[in-house]
């Protein structure tokens, strides 16, 4: 009976062992990159939220303007613009929704008088990872909302005043409005307004 040899057992014993260390060390590079990729889209998430936040307020109170308005065609234009007396700032709701979401608002600005961009910051950083410097790491990302009118309206004879309103088109919905009816007929503010994300 030949004697056993252990030589080739004891030289793949290493080779293994590196394998198996190199698997590992890949193991925590990928979940270190679902951290980092987590924090990104929680950052993400927040921005688009707070964007869309400041420009829903600005929507309803272009609508509210609109509806005070109602018996005045004249002021329509310009309020389906953006452009409404006594308009109040809305970048509050814009930290408030990113608060909600874990993050903070670095920056809100309004492009023109529809549209709202939101830089925001994660509270929470990454995490301790083989990365190094990943443990005090936060996610900034930045998102873009706007405001678009959905109607056009034209008036059914010249002249027309409080007695005759014209007629209102939102998105192919015809609203013929009654000057002496109630407030709660008229169109809500996602009738008179789209807010959507920035492509």
């Amino acid at each position: 009976m030949q004697p056993r040899k252990y030589g080739d057992a004891g030289q793949a014993f290493p080779i293994y062992i590196t394998v198996v260390g190199g698997l590992l060390f890949l193991a925590f590079a990928y979940f270190a990159v679902g951290q980092a990729a987590a924090n990104r889209n929680g950052a993400q998430t927040a921005a688009d939220g707070a964007a869309l936040a400041a420009a829903l307020d600005t929507r309803d109170q272009l609508a509210g303007a609109w509806v005070q308005n109602v018996l005045d065609p004249t002021k329509w234009q310009d309020i389906f613009k953006g452009n409404a007396e006594g308009l109040g700032p809305s970048c509050w709701r814009a930290e408030q929704l990113a608060a909600q979401n874990g993050a903070t608002v670095l920056s809100c600005a309004s492009d023109g008088p529809l549209g709202y961009t939101v830089e925001v910051e994660t509270n929470d950083p990454v995490g301790e990872t083989i990365v190094p410097g990943t443990e005090n790491q936060k996610s900034q990302e930045t998102a873009t909302a706007v405001i678009e009118p959905r109607c056009t309206f034209e008036f059914l004879t010249e002249g027309a005043g409080d007695e005759e309103l014209p007629l209102l088109t939102c998105k192919g919905e015809e609203w013929e409005l009654d000057p002496k009816g109630p407030k709660d007929l008229l169109p809500k503010p996602e009738d008179l307004f789209d807010v959507h994300l920035a492509d």
